[in-house]
């Protein structure tokens, strides 16, 4: 155990002379000699966001408000850092300024809070300097720069990522040590920044890293959450939401740019100005103000930057008067409403407050980021601004069709403001914007209501609508009007605009009244009404007449003479067959991933087998329109986070082996390990390296759940987003199999069938998402029962790990033996933990979805547990249940009797297990083949169990998996997005 932490007064007052040393460039500014009690002075920086290569530092005493300027050339630091790596003393003096002279607590103690302060704030001292540089570089060399825009970014803690890509672990575990810490207690001291939820914001954090490692040019945006998603405590009630409280005592790693703030308009109305220009006005306007992040690259000083956007409303919206009147609530209503955009993450949305909410939400993350992209090439540009420039030094990346409003928005900024005309404005955002698919799940497919985003945006509807009748008028162009029943149906499946009337311009297109048919169409129209351009809503009377006209014509002898008849007849059928693109009982909306799939350049999968559903299914007719678009880009995860940084005993073991570190930058070199799979040593050294990173994670165990467990067990693990399709279900009902199957038995015969698992879940259910709550209940009820049992013992442990977050998966993988990826067949657009988990030198048990088809071909299929349906069956296998042919396997059948007999118990699971029981219905019929892969994956798993027993061969797989895991970096990736999609080129700088 650690000394108690030493009063700040018992550290030498004395300071030492190379303290700030690295800055030797302006070392003379101030003599950094000084004893606590001489005169002190702040360090202030100051970043200068013009285009400049120097820049001005300030110092100012306290006593004397006296200013000491100098200006620094940005050359002569970055020549400083290539020669000048800090010692352990010169960081632990460091450490100590900031303790005294950056304070975020009292004086008087070095308590490991104050001790993580000042050590984050001495590391990002030296990062400043990297990312001024860089800044500045792309300023000058005014370089083609990526915009990658997300909901999401899954951080993670930054002290340790930081100080490894510095190569500074060592020298500021040196530092701790001499100040009374462990740079491991210190860098326990840093919440995780809530940021994020799950695979999508981990993958935007792992292409971050990627870019400012291959010195790409790019740049992260994303929302500043106050209190995150939630933080997830388990009760014996399941799960409890309970607000992020990451910011409550500040952020070292974040700067606040008070000078760039961008206003943000929602409401309001659309008028026509004397100069013939479309002009948004009213509403309400609130500001979003910078907070910068600096993301190193690692081993290159390349330091790039997330920009995160927090909300607030300007002083002046603050209603004094009303305040004062006792009206508390109305005088600060501005201020509330503006900052609550940026409260949480995914807000609940069952509610028009939610909803409204949420579209907040995502236009001031395209509004504020558009702005500032503009303005920057703008800067950049100087006097000659060229438009048509901007898509050839700029690429905007959408994660998701969350961020979809860019493309309306770069429409209106450079059409309203800018003054371009529509077709110019089109051509650069189509040039300029592209789209990442995350998804086939139809609810996760953005529709927003019409009459929502009409009244919060009215100038975006109104270019929706005009991009939605050119598309409109392309699809015609493409396909035709001679089979108009199929051009309806292709028009109701491409639109952006859903259940929609089709424009004035398309209905005089398609319905072209004939010589024969002008009287029939004078007779049926009024005559105050007659245009030459018939209106949709003309049409609704005559379709109505035409129903009734077939039912009246029911028998075969009421037959109307043909000569008057048949042209009416054919006109309107055709007039009936457009108006079947609307359907009253459903409410008009916005399909955003239409939109995303028609503005956007390029559309990607980020798996093979996703991207194949994605032109073959999801957007198969536009696939068909424009082929071109659609591309493939496989997912990867960082091997400096997620083995070099993560999991230090096997890295060391990977370098021995391989004969060189340099894997951690070419992750191709990890195949060298195939080659040694069978070596007797290298396993041995294998096995002490999972060894000794489970015996962390039992203490994690026991520390956040009570429970112990035993570290020779099998640690067979699912951490994942608590949702159906994911199938913790499955999972947690082969546990109870194997449960009742291990209770039928001796204790011999158990320990020979079975080897013994410590079954680990994490993750968590979104808060209004009851059937993953209920889930969550089931798991810690099943483990509650198991982990009491006398009988089963170490042979069968179940924990539910809470708050599953980045930092809690940097112990968990490391240690983990089985890790399962168990969704259903092609649902799953990639997932990134298995990645995670095969770099670590995990055993997969899985479906051929998402990504596990690749590792499978990568690691080899024997060193890969598969079973289920594939993904071409799993229509056909609804089919049959709707049609009550499918007949469960009996073992099925048992667990389900056994859960209901109160084994686990008094709790109620009928409207869990209902879901796995009938053949139609909401919340029934086994929608994820629960009961069809249920069989499938029990004898699966007996395989595991078989596998497990030999060591020797169990371990040869763990190896084969780490070395097959080489494609999946996300260096690889991105060096694909930046060539194929972004075409921007890494800029090292000089």
């Amino acid at each position: 155990m650690a000394s108690a932490p030493p009063p700040l007064s018992s550290i030498s007052s004395t300071r030492s002379s190379n303290l700030f040393s690295h800055y030797n460039s302006i070392s003379r500014l101030v003599d950094f000699n000084y004893s606590a009690t001489n005169l002190k002075l702040h360090l202030i920086r100051t970043v200068d966001s013009r285009r400049s290569r120097c820049r001005s530092l300030s110092v100012r005493s306290i006593f004397s408000d006296q200013k000491l300027k100098e200006t620094v050339s940005t050359e002569g630091v970055s020549h400083s850092l290539d020669s000048f790596k800090p010692d352990s003393a010169s960081i632990a003096s460091r450490i100590k300024y900031h303790a005294e002279f950056t304070p975020s607590f009292s004086h008087e103690h070095f308590e490991l809070p104050k001790a993580y302060f000042a050590t984050a704030e001495s590391v990002l001292d030296s990062l400043i300097i990297n990312w001024n540089a860089t800044y500045d570089y792309y300023e000058k060399i005014n370089v083609k720069q990526a915009y990658y825009l997300s909901m999401e970014f899954l951080q993670g803690r930054a002290l340790l990522n930081a100080i490894g890509n510095l190569e500074l672990t060592g020298a500021y575990a040196d530092a701790l040590i001499k100040l009374g810490h462990t740079l491991e207690n210190v860098a326990r001291q840093e919440p995780d920044a809530a940021l994020g939820n799950g695979g999508l914001g981990r993958l935007a954090s792992c292409f971050l890293d990627s870019l400012a490692t291959l010195n790409y040019p790019a740049w992260g945006y994303g929302l500043r959450y106050k209190y995150g998603l939630f933080r997830q405590t388990i009760t014996k009630d399941g799960q409890e939401e309970i607000p992020e409280s990451w910011l409550e005592m500040g952020n070292p790693w974040e700067i606040v740019r008070n000078d760039v703030a961008y206003p943000v308009k929602f409401y309001g109305k659309v008028v026509t100005g004397s100069d013939g220009k479309k002009h948004w006005i009213g509403g309400e306007n609130i500001k979003a103000v910078a907070y910068d992040v600096p993301i190193p690259g690692y081993k290159t000083k390349t330091t790039i930057n997330l920009r995160l956007w927090s909300t607030k409303a300007p002083a002046q919206d603050f209603d004094l008067q009303a305040f004062n009147d006792g009206d508390h609530a109305k005088g600060y209503k501005p201020q509330t409403t503006a900052e609550k955009i940026c409260y949480v993450l995914y807000p609940g949305d069952e509610s028009m407050e939610g909803k409204t909410l949420r579209l907040k939400q995502q236009y001031t993350l395209c509004s504020a980021s558009l702005q500032d992209i503009i303005a920057r090439f703008e800067r950049r540009s100087g006097k000659s601004i060229n438009w048509e420039d901007f898509p050839s030094k700029v690429a905007v990346q959408m994660n998701d069709t969350h961020p979809t409003l860019c493309i309306p928005e770069l429409m209106r900024i450079l059409i309203d403001v800018k003054g371009l005309s529509w077709k110019e404005a089109w051509s650069i955002t189509q040039r300029t914007v592209a789209y990442t698919n995350h998804t086939v799940l139809p609810e996760a497919l953005e529709k927003w209501s019409f009459e929502l985003m009409q009244k919060l945006l009215p100038r975006h509807v109104e270019i929706i609508e005009m991009i939605d009748e050119e598309l409109i008028h392309n699809i015609i162009s493409e396909y035709g009007t001679e089979d108009l029943k199929m051009l309806v149906e292709k028009l109701k499946e491409l639109r952006i605009l859903e259940n929609f009337e089709l424009p004035a311009s398309v209905i005089q297109l398609l319905v072209k009244p004939k010589e024969t048919s002008l009287t029939d169409m004078d007779e049926l129209i009024e005559p105050e009404e007659k245009v030459v351009e018939p209106k949709v809503e003309e049409l609704k009377p005559k379709a109505k007449e035409a129903e009734s006209k077939e039912v009246e014509s029911g028998e075969e002898d009421v037959q109307p003479e043909e000569e008057d008849v048949e042209p009416e007849e054919e006109e309107l059928d055709d007039e009936v067959i457009l108006l079947s693109v609307l359907d009253p009982q459903l409410p008009k909306g916005v399909r955003m991933a239409n939109l995303s799939v028609v503005g956007g350049h390029t559309v990607n999968g980020v798996a093979e087998i996703h991207s194949d559903i994605v032109k073959e299914e999801v957007f198969n007719s536009f696939y068909q329109l424009w082929p071109e678009k659609f591309q493939n880009k496989t997912n990867g995860v960082t091997p400096r986070r997620w083995i070099r940084f993560c999991n230090p005993d096997l890295s060391k073991i990977i370098t021995k082996w391989v004969g060189t570190e340099d894997w951690v930058l070419d992750a191709e070199k990890l195949a060298e390990l195939r080659k040694f799979a069978d070596n007797e040593e290298l396993q041995t050294e294998w096995k002490a390296s999972k060894k000794s990173n489970k015996m962390k994670v039992v203490s994690l165990i026991k520390e956040k759940t009570g429970y112990t467990v035993s570290p020779d067990a099998m640690f067979d693990v699912q951490v994942k987003r608590i949702h159906e399709y994911k199938r913790q279900l499955l999972n947690i009902l082969g546990i109870v199999y194997r449960y009742k199957k291990m209770k039928e038995m001796t204790a011999k015969e158990r320990k020979t069938k079975f080897a013994p698992r410590v079954c680990l879940f994490g993750g968590k259910a979104f808060a209004t998402y009851v059937q993953a709550k209920r889930i969550v209940k089931f798991i810690t009820d099943i483990g509650a029962t198991i982990n009491r049992d006398p009988d089963i013992g170490d042979l069968l442990k179940v924990v539910f790990v809470p708050d599953y977050n980045v930092s809690v998966a940097e112990q968990l993988i490391p240690a983990s033996e089985l890790s399962q990826h168990i969704s259903t067949a092609g649902m799953e657009a990639s997932g990134t933990s298995n990645m995670k988990f095969a770099m670590n030198g995990c055993v997969l048990i899985g479906t051929l979805d998402g990504a596990n088809v690749e590792i499978r071909e990568e690691v080899g299929e024997e060193n890969f547990f598969l079973f289920g349906a594939r993904a071409h069956e799993i229509a056909g296998l609804r089919k049959e249940r709707a049609e009550g042919k499918f007949v469960p396997d009996p073992r099925f059948e048992e667990v389900k009797k056994f859960v209901r007999s109160g084994a686990f118990g008094s709790s109620n699971y009928d409207e869990l297990m209902g879901s796995l029981e009938g053949n139609e219905g909401y919340g029934r019929a086994d929608y994820f083949l629960v009961g069809k892969d249920f069989p499938s994956y029990i004898e699966c798993q007996e395989k595991v169990d078989e596998a497990y027993h030999d060591q020797k061969r169990w371990t040869r797989m763990s190896i084969l998996n780490t070395a097959g895991s080489y494609k999946f970096s996300s260096d690889r990736t991105i060096h694909e997005y930046a060539k194929d999609i972004w075409d921007i080129k890494p800029a090292l700088l000089p």
